[in-house]
C-alpha cells in the first residue's frame, strides 16, 4: 500500500508593532516582512543569503537567474525580482505558503520575470531542466517545527550545484534543535569540494549561512570589499558588516 503523504501544515501570520510573521501553525518564525518595507529583507540571516553578491560583477546581476527553495515569507524572491530586476523561480510546496504571501506579504503576481512553482524541491533540484541555468541559488526548507533542514544530504547537494552555472552560488541557511552545522557542511563539502565554501558566523538567533560555489573563487580583500560597499550602496544590504563575519571554510 502506497504511504499517504503527510498532510501539509496550516499557515498563519501575526503582526508585531510594524513586523508581519508568517508561521506554520507553530510559534517558529517562517519569514517575516516590515509592513512599511514590504520589499526589502528583515531578518539578518535572510540578508547573508545574498552574499553571492559579493562573487559576481554589479553590472552584471540585473541578467542572472535567482532560484530559491522554499518560500517563506517570500523576502529573497521579492527582492530579486524587485531590487536586483533579475528573473526570479521560487519553488514551495505548500499552496497556503503562496497564498498567504500573495495576500498578506506583498508577493506580485507572476510575470516575465517571476514565477513561483508548485512543487517539491527535491524533485526540482533533480530535474534535468534547470542544469546549468540558475546563477544564485536559495535553500531555506524547514517544516512546522523548525528542527532541522528538511533536505539535507550529500545526493541532493549534489543536485543544487549541477542547477548552477560554472560562476553561480548556492547560499543554505542552516538552523534547527535537531541540526548540526558540522553535519551538514561536510554534506555540502562533499557535494561541492571543501575550496568551494564559505560560511557565516551564527546570527543571535542560531542560523548559519553557507554559501557554496559550482567553480571556486576567492576574490582578494579589496575586491571583496569594493563589492560590498556598491551593494550596500545601490541595494541597502549590510554587505560591508558580512566581510566580519564570512570566511573560507577551509
Amino acid at each position: 500500500m502506497k504511504k499517504r503523504p503527510e498532510p501539509l501544515p496550516d499557515v498563519n501570520v501575526s503582526d508585531l508593532g510594524d513586523v508581519r510573521y508568517l508561521h506554520l501553525g507553530t510559534e517558529w518564525v517562517q519569514g517575516s516582512m516590515r509592513i512599511d518595507e514590504p520589499f526589502d529583507i528583515h531578518l539578518e540571516y535572510v540578508q547573508r543569503m545574498m552574499a553571492w553578491l559579493l562573487f559576481v560583477p554589479p553590472a552584471s546581476v540585473a541578467k542572472r537567474h535567482a532560484m530559491q527553495l522554499g518560500l517563506g515569507a517570500a523576502a529573497l524572491t521579492k527582492f530579486c525580482h524587485k531590487r536586483l530586476r533579475m528573473a526570479t523561480t521560487a519553488i514551495e510546496l505548500n499552496p497556503q505558503v503562496v497564498a498567504a504571501c500573495r495576500l498578506w506579504f506583498k508577493l506580485p503576481p507572476d510575470d516575465a520575470r517571476l514565477s513561483v512553482v508548485l512543487g517539491d524541491a527535491a524533485e526540482v533540484a533533480s530535474h534535468a531542466h534547470w542544469r546549468g541555468r540558475i546563477d544564485a541559488l536559495q535553500v531555506d526548507l524547514y517544516d512546522h517545527e523548525a528542527a532541522a533542514p528538511v533536505l539535507d544530504s550529500e545526493a541532493f547537494y549534489a543536485d543544487c550545484r549541477r542547477l548552477l552555472t560554472d560562476d553561480g552560488c548556492m547560499t543554505v541557511n542552516l538552523f534547527g534543535r535537531s541540526s548540526s552545522f558540522e553535519r551538514s557542511a561536510a554534506k555540502i563539502a562533499a557535494a561541492f569540494g571543501p575550496q568551494a565554501l564559505w560560511a557565516f558566523k551564527p546570527t543571535r538567533e542560531g542560523n548559519t549561512v553557507v554559501l557554496a560555489q559550482r567553480m571556486p573563487q576567492r576574490p582578494d580583500r579589496a575586491t571583496l570589499a569594493e563589492r560590498a560597499e556598491t551593494i550596500h550602496t545601490r541595494w541597502g544590504l549590510p554587505a560591508p558588516k558580512w566581510l566580519r563575519v564570512f570566511k573560507p571554510f577551509a
